[in-house]
């Protein structure tokens, strides 16, 4: 896999990381009184065990959530430096469209040449098999 493909899901993990992270603290916040002029809300049915969990859950997330940026920015680091700035650039390309262009001739005069012997080897074959149904001895 290429580095813009490794960089492209490195970014899908890290939404979705930050997707569940959000999802995950929106499910299991405790309700909270909004102000004075709000009733307390219902008090949370959760044991001992969920509120250690629920206390846990932020830190191994921001963890990995951490961990996957991390890994993006290694990635992002293994990019090769461009050389030379942009008018650098610019001439690599125009010399790789020649390039490009000068191949794309080349494989245009052999697909041409190969229409012609293709038509060439159907002539023979037609020729060959009127002569194999006519009973002809070939010329």
């Amino acid at each position: 896999m290429d580095i813009i493909s490794q960089l492209q899901e490195q970014v899908n993990q890290i939404a979705g990381i930050a997707f569940n992270t959000f999802g995950t603290l929106q499910r299991d916040a405790p309700p909270v009184r909004l102000s004075a002029n709000y009733p307390e809300p219902p008090a949370a049915n959760t044991t001992p065990e969920d509120a250690a969990n629920f206390a846990e859950q932020p830190k191994q997330m921001s963890a990995a959530l951490v961990k996957a940026a991390k890994q993006f920015d290694a990635l992002v680091a293994a990019l090769p430096l461009a050389e030379g700035g942009e008018e650098a650039q610019l001439k690599r390309i125009a010399e790789l469209q020649a390039e490009n262009d000068a191949v794309g001739q080349e494989l245009q005069r052999q697909l041409e040449a190969a229409e012609k012997e293709l038509k060439q080897v159907q002539e023979l074959f037609s020729q060959a098999a009127d002569n194999c149904l006519n009973l002809k001895k070939p010329d």
